[in-house]
């Protein structure tokens, strides 16, 4: 409403002068710019990565006797929590594996199912 003018330099990157001369460089609509300019993650992906850092968080906060100073990779229990709670998004049915299956792979059948080196 305030602009007098306005140019569009490039796609997601408008430049508006207001009427005291000044201009205001306005990227992705005023969207995220992760999202809006097309250089980020998809919201699907950032929510699995938020939710592994918080549930690493967490674990720190409360297991800190378990981590001691340094550089941890996140338990695979907490990557396979958190693959598990998005997996209805992309509408994937989880299935528990029965006590024989777990024997024979030689798993809990509560998980984890891959070994901590394993890296999907």
């Amino acid at each position: 409403k305030n602009a007098v003018a306005h140019v569009n330099i490039k796609p997601q990157v408008d430049r508006f002068r207001v009427a005291s001369g000044n201009h205001i460089i306005l990227l992705a609509e005023g969207r995220l710019v992760n999202l809006g300019c097309a250089t980020g993650h998809p919201s699907f992906v950032m929510s699995n990565s938020f939710s592994n850092q918080v549930l690493a968080q967490i674990a720190l906060w409360t297991d800190i006797e378990s981590y001691p100073l340094g550089v941890h990779m996140l338990p695979k229990k907490l990557d396979e929590e958190v693959a598990a709670s998005h997996l209805a998004k992309i509408g994937v049915k989880l299935t528990k594996l029965t006590p024989t299956q777990a024997e024979y792979l030689g798993l809990s059948a509560e998980g984890p199912f891959k070994p901590e080196h394993y890296r999907y």
